[in-house]
């Protein structure tokens, strides 16, 4: 017995030994894998380009063979010019024969920046400013002679061997924008230059935003002056006006600009414009304001006529993306929802369906190239399992379909241009992130390119348990999820449960990839005591567009019934603590958090809300009325999936945080929700993090909110 008793306390001192995992480290980035940052294929398919952070801060960009990647040519490195000290970015001319470095940034909005940016000739060595100022979006002429860019809100283009400026368009100000996109179409369409070359360089078209009509938002920035500063920027939220979009031509030679007409009325969204490879003229993607009719148009520049290539209609939304790939006799190709499933089409240059190539029930989740030589497209599928990401190659024939790495794990690739070479990544919950060249013909690897081999070794010491991959199966669906428990998990014994979710349309948060800083700290959390679990419920993405659009109309009432019905049933199992489960989220996953704590207050005891809409009235118009239309004309969808509308019923514990500088979900949204609490007598936490956007980062910022979730847990769940 005494034996018994010292082993029993020998092994319980042991794992009171474990050391715990660092809030400090883990948000200095001391357990983030290594990866390939901007791998670009060259022009002649035998070489590569990585963008590598070197010792003693050098940067370099640095050319690599496919064939033997053991050793790189420098192109350009900072030790080469005194002038910069470091770059973040790059991209070539058209002949190669130009870099175009980006050095400085200032981030804007969540993908919108000003830099300086510097021109390097690689055959002449020499380095030139493009501006004296920060710009954005600058994008060299396809001849390579010339740069255009934006500077406070007008267009210009910089003749690079005169030195000469263009001014294109004067108009530009507080509610006029040229060449880049306003807010919304930054945050939803994801893109933020809005201009192109056409292919002899002897054009440019640019989209031009009037935000006249769109409504200012106001939030304070309390930095560190006496006085506050009121930031103001032009907002539209559900419902309310968006700025008028117009798209122009720009001749260089002769300085002239003409509107581009379109049939009937203007489109009310251009999600897209882009000079085509292979096409004769300008492809333009407009959108109604429902987001239900997606046209493809093709705008010839010398004929002045626009015609339709390709319309999509669907009883919900159609989804924009950028799987549009023109081949060298101007056939395209397409990936389309329409039989149910995201699958891939091939139409004739007219725009007439030729044939769909691919076909089941799973999604294609990219398009990543077509080899010309084998007639092969390569792409990335879920075929096999929602959860995973499988590599395949299929004739544009639609015959001899082949596998280049089976659905297990996370596989992903950029491929050589022509596709003669890619290069895998490959990661799951058991293996950051590896690199490996293949040969594409043979499949066969060739070069072990980047290894995380460390990390693992790293994160033993802190005996964290794996993330278990399941189905839990209820409201007639078998939705996917990850449990965690803790590494001295004990089947008799009851833990109380973490749920975490996003549950925002088409995303997923159950997937066999390694996990991020979050994945760690849920795995610390589980060594303190709990079990952790993530259920992505109806509206999820990549079960097909039935499962995910079922959601239309009333965000947030089927998924959060899902999260409520999820955690019954995990309070069901014998080793689970029914009475103290909580759930948590950030953004969407904020707003579930909230709605599932108030609405299912018999199951949940406890929620943390991070910057959380709390009423989509206060989002904004492209994001919001794609899946619920304007509050005029579904006012209920819009009321009753608001927790503003049950803070009388909170029972449990409840943390809401958000920062004061948030753009996107605006913090109106918290204290909407605080003020609701309050008139409903309701106790709760709450912390704002002072200028802090969406992101809630910056200096100690993270670790200090996870220290506040982790000590609210700790003293609440």
């Amino acid at each position: 017995m005494k034996k018994i008793a010292f082993l029993f306390f020998f092994t319980a001192f042991c794992f009171a030994q474990q050391p715990l995992l660092s809030l400090d480290k883990l948000w200095a980035d001391e357990y983030t894998p290594e990866r390939l940052k901007s791998i670009r294929s060259m022009k002649n398919g035998t070489h590569y380009t990585v963008l590598e952070e070197r010792e003693n801060n050098e940067t370099a960009l640095v050319q690599y063979e496919f064939k033997s990647p053991d050793q790189g040519v420098v192109l350009f490195s900072t030790k080469e010019d005194s002038k910069i000290n470091s770059f973040s970015g790059y991209s070539f001319s058209n002949n190669e024969q130009k870099l175009l470095l980006e050095t400085d940034p200032n981030q804007i909005y969540r993908r919108s920046k000003q830099a300086l940016y510097w021109i390097y000739n690689l055959e002449t060595k020499d380095l030139q400013k493009v501006a004296n100022g920060k710009i954005q979006e600058p994008l060299f002429s396809p001849d390579g002679t010339k740069v255009a860019y934006v500077y406070r809100r007008n267009l210009f283009v910089k003749e690079l061997e005169s030195q000469n400026i263009i001014q294109l368009t004067f108009d530009g100000d507080y509610k006029t924008i040229n060449g880049i996109t306003d807010w919304v179409y930054e945050e939803e369409f994801g893109f933020v230059r809005a201009f192109d070359w056409s292919p002899d360089s002897s054009e440019l078209v640019y989209m031009r935003f009037d935000e006249s009509n769109v409504p200012i938002f106001s939030m304070d920035i309390y930095g560190n002056d006496t006085y506050q500063f009121p930031y103001q920027f032009r907002y539209p939220k559900a419902g309310k006006e968006n700025a008028e979009v117009s798209l122009f031509r720009f001749t260089i030679e002769t300085r002239k600009k003409d509107k581009i007409r379109f049939e009937g009325a203007s489109p009310y969204y251009i999600p897209r414009i882009d000079y085509a490879k292979g096409a004769n003229g300008l492809i333009i993607q407009t959108l109604n304001r429902h987001q239900n009719n997606l046209k493809v148009l093709r705008w010839n520049s010398q004929e002045n006529t626009m015609k339709l290539l390709l319309e999509e209609t669907d009883d919900a939304y159609v989804s924009i993306h950028d799987n549009l790939k023109f081949l060298d006799d101007g056939s395209f190709l397409w990936t389309s929802e329409k039989d149910g499933y995201n699958h891939i089409y091939h139409h004739d240059e007219k725009g007439k369906l030729i044939k769909q190539i691919t076909r089941g029930q799973w999604e294609v989740t990219s398009l990543y190239d077509y080899n010309p030589k084998s007639k092969e497209i390569y792409y990335q599928s879920v075929e096999g399992s929602s959860t995973e990401r499988g590599l395949y190659a299929i004739k544009l024939s639609r015959k001899a379909k082949r596998i280049l790495q089976p659905t297990k794990g996370t596989n992903g690739a950029t491929f050589s241009a022509g596709g003669m070479y890619y290069i895998h990544s490959y990661s799951d919950e058991k293996t950051p992130p590896v690199y490996t060249l293949y040969e594409t013909k043979k499949n066969k690897p060739l070069y072990r390119i980047l290894e995380n081999e460390s990390l693992p070794k790293t994160l033993e010491t802190f005996n964290f348990s794996e993330r278990e991959f399941s189905k839990i199966n209820i409201n007639g669906e078998s939705l996917n999820m990850w449990m965690i428990k803790p590494a001295d998990f004990d089947p008799t014994k009851q833990y109380p449960v973490l749920m975490f979710q996003y549950s925002g349309p088409g995303s997923q948060q159950v997937a066999n990839r390694w996990g991020d800083q979050r994945t760690l700290w849920h795995k610390s959390l589980a060594n303190k005591g709990y079990i952790i679990a993530c259920v992505d419920g109806r509206g999820t993405g990549f079960k097909g567009s039935a499962f995910k659009k079922v959601t239309y109309l009333n965000l947030v009432k089927y998924e959060a019934l899902d999260q409520i019905a999820a955690a019954k049933k995990l309070g069901s199992l014998s080793f689970v603590d029914e009475n103290r489960i909580g759930i948590w989220g950030w953004s969407f996953g904020g707003h579930m958090a909230a709605h599932c704590l108030l609405t299912g207050n018999d199951i949940f005891s406890f929620g943390i809300a991070v910057a959380p809409v709390t009423n989509w009235r206060f989002y904004d118009t492209i994001y919001t009325e794609r899946f619920m239309r304007t509050p005029q004309e579904n006012p209920e969808g819009y009321d009753l999936n608001s927790p503003l509308n049950y803070a009388d019923q909170l029972k449990g514990k409840f943390l809401i945080i958000h920062g004061s500088g948030d753009d996107n979900v605006h913090v109106q949204n918290t204290m909407r929700m605080v003020e609701a609490l309050i008139q409903a007598d309701k106790q709760f936490e709450w912390m704002i993090y002072p200028d802090k956007n969406h992101g809630i980062y910056g200096g100690n910022t993270r670790k200090h909110l996870y220290s506040k979730m982790t000590n609210f847990i700790l003293e609440n769940l």
